[in-house]
């Protein structure tokens, strides 16, 4: 235990005294995540719409008959009315229009899920539009999650995506190379030290930099942006340090397969920077992909995690909700880890 300890040490003053890199691990996280929660907003072409009529007439037929032809929507189909807030909270739908025949005249009455502004925005606009042409009465509108549409609630989740990607997978990769540039893996590996004391004794002190820096993200995420604190906060915390363990995992993959750390940056950032920005569904709504894209996402771990706190941060559900993301991140952790650690092994 001793040495176990002693490694923890070194990789911790290590991480202290190189003072530059310290302080761009804790600045950038704040920086990105102040930069996209105030400054950076996107749009959608693409929204998934019910409806629920209590009487079929002429209007309400030529009302879907638009929805269902309208490139900007995929039409879900007329739903009974019980079903619809379970299928907002299980993200199967983007909103749902409620037209009720009142003496000849349709009133409607639309329901959007703001947990996504970006999808939020688009959709109440794109309804509002569409609806108002067919009906004279007003249209009631109603966003769920995300009232005011700000788009710190879609951009946060994202950001912490990428930021533990970048801390825990590059950064760990990047210092396990380097030690094997200058020798010092060498001795260690040759000394009574077992292989996996000697891993978990370097990714230790990254795994305790990414639950500081998880600290004061969270920190600013429910002051500064306003997320709502909920009670959800315990199942946000527990599924961010799985996906940190992930990103160690990855960045402990990332060193067996490369030899320098210049080509452990170029690695990581390639493999894993531009996928989780591209196709994580952080700024591009996962289903406006082509089909292609999307079965591509499903192997990206950010993904998974940032689905799943947009449902726990901004949605406020509870943690049965996210079982499947938890399954699958679960899943993801364990195979990275194992693979990493064999190769490793097997390596030296």
């Amino acid at each position: 235990m001793s040495i176990f300890v002693s490694l923890i040490k070194k990789e911790a003053l290590h991480i202290i005294r190189d003072r530059r890199t310290m302080f761009i691990t804790l600045l950038m996280p704040l920086v990105l995540l102040l930069l996209f929660g105030f400054a950076i907003t996107t749009e959608v072409n693409d929204v998934r719409v019910a409806t629920v009529i209590d009487r079929h007439t002429d209007q309400t037929r030529a009302l879907t008959e638009k929805l269902r032809s309208n490139s900007y929507f995929t039409y879900l189909g007329d739903i009974s009315a019980g079903t619809v807030d379970d299928m907002l909270r299980r993200d199967t739908a983007d909103a749902v229009v409620y037209l009720r025949d009142d003496c000849g005249k349709i009133k409607s009455h639309i329901v959007v899920d703001a947990s996504n502004p970006i999808v939020g925005q688009a959709g109440s606009a794109y309804l509002q539009g569409v609806i108002s042409g067919s009906t004279e009465s007003p249209v009631l509108m109603q966003t769920l999650y995300n009232p005011q549409l700000k788009s710190a609630y879609n951009f946060v989740p994202g950001i912490m995506g990428m930021i533990f990607i970048l801390i825990c997978a590059i950064m760990t990769s990047v210092s396990i190379v380097s030690e094997k540039e200058t020798g010092t893996m060498n001795l260690l590996l040759v000394s009574p030290v077992k292989p996996a004391t000697i891993i978990f004794g370097k990714l230790i002190p990254y795994f305790i930099l990414s639950c500081l820096i998880l600290s004061v993200m969270l920190l600013i995420a429910y002051t500064v942006l306003g997320l709502p604190l909920s009670a959800t906060l315990v199942s946000v915390i527990i599924l961010s340090l799985l996906y940190v363990i992930l990103s160690l995992s990855i960045g402990l993959l990332v060193s067996t397969l490369v030899h320098t750390q210049l080509a452990a940056l170029i690695f990581s950032a390639v493999l894993f920077m531009l996928p989780v920005i591209m196709l994580s569904g952080m700024i591009f709504p996962i289903d406006n992909m082509p089909l292609f894209f999307r079965y591509v996402s499903c192997v990206i771990p950010a993904r998974w995690y940032i689905e799943a706190m947009r449902k726990l941060m901004i949605q406020q559900l509870e943690f049965s909700y996210i079982f499947q993301e938890f399954a699958i991140l679960t899943g993801m952790t364990v195979l990275l880890l194992l693979v990493a650690i064999k190769k490793f092994k097997s390596q030296n």
